[in-house]
């Protein structure tokens, strides 16, 4: 018994070492993130169009003779060097694949901001890919906010979601003017959830003492290491709900036809089951969505690519941009 002992005591030792040099790091990090200006990412636009064409092409070549191949090369040359249609619409393809801290925002932030510079409110389209089963509610709600940035200056935002976008994911294609999803794709969860363990007893019982000083009556309602009073509890308690009924009041704005009380439980549905319910549009893969509208609109892609550096993976493993500020979690299934 006291071999396991020494084991436990070994461990919390070694968890207690680690937790100082992660805060010394993250210190570290935010001092220098005061000297070091972060670049922003990349952003590059590329015709959707000429890859489908590309793709048509190669197939007709293998079904074509020799002359009808000839002649379609110089029907796509003249396509190509006549000037475009101005007044098309254009499509502007974005895809935004989540983690727990959603540290794709930043990228999705700047792609936004390059469409906004060029679209044409009324004319051009957004569609934003979102795969994501949700996660830190800082990061997802500036996500959101950024869909619903480019809706509120009159740019269409179509959400399409192939697989899961559940949660906070859910959240983001609620701030887009409709959802088209896949027939399997997960979607809804409109719920919080918020871990806390909690190791306060395992420190008592090998008499290690741990004090946490705050100023504030509600500033560390509950903690790693310090014990949890029924009245932080209850407090946590009233913050995790507060953010739930934000979470359903935001959907219910965005979706008025939706039942709220019948689907804002933190459950989840496949998106052929959350049609009937109000959660999705249109049941369809974004390729399908895609090909759909290429006949009367331009396809655009619009990627971004930021530099990593050591730095920036500090930043992104200990949360020190903020994305962690909150434990709360809108995550939705796995």
């Amino acid at each position: 018994m006291e071999f396991w002992l020494d084991i436990a005591a070994f461990a919390l030792k070694t968890l207690l070492l680690v937790g100082a040099i992660g805060g010394a790091i993250v210190a570290i990090i935010a001092a220098t993130r005061q000297k070091t200006p972060r670049e922003l990412p990349a952003i590059r636009f590329a015709s959707l169009d000429e890859r489908y064409e590309r793709a048509e092409d190669a197939f007709r070549a293998l079904a074509l003779g020799r002359k009808e191949r000839k002649a379609l090369a110089r029907q796509r040359k003249r396509e190509r060097k006549a000037a475009p249609d101005e007044s098309r619409a254009r499509i502007f393809v974005l895809a935004f694949k989540g983690d727990l801290g959603a540290t794709a925002v930043r990228r999705l932030a700047a792609e936004i901001t390059a469409v906004l510079c060029v679209a044409r409110p009324g004319v051009d389209e957004i569609v934003a890919r979102i795969q994501s089963p949700g996660g830190a509610v800082t990061g997802y709600g500036q996500a959101a906010a950024e869909i619903a940035r480019a809706r509120d200056q009159g740019v269409a935002v179509t959400a399409c979601v192939d697989q899961v976008a559940a949660s906070g994911g859910y959240m983001m294609a609620c701030a887009a003017n409709r959802i088209v999803a896949a027939p399997f794709a997960i979607v809804g969860s409109i719920g919080v959830v918020a871990p806390v363990p909690n190791l306060n007893r395992l420190l008592r019982q090998h008499n290690v003492d741990y004090e946490e000083i705050a100023a504030g009556e509600h500033k560390r309602s509950v903690s790693l290491f310090g014990e949890i009073t029924s009245e932080g509890r209850a407090h946590f308690r009233e913050k995790i709900d507060a953010m739930h009924v934000a979470f359903r009041n935001f959907v219910a704005a965005r979706r008025p036809g939706l039942d709220i009380e019948a689907v804002g439980n933190g459950d989840h549905w496949l998106a052929s089951e959350g049609k009937a319910l109000g959660l999705v549009d249109e049941l369809m893969t974004s390729e399908d969505y895609l090909l759909r509208r290429r006949t009367e609109a331009r396809l655009i892609e619009v990627t971004s690519e930021e530099k990593t550096t050591p730095l920036s993976l500090l930043r992104r493993l200990f949360g020190a941009d903020g994305e962690g500020g909150l434990s709360a979690l809108w995550r939705g299934a796995r």
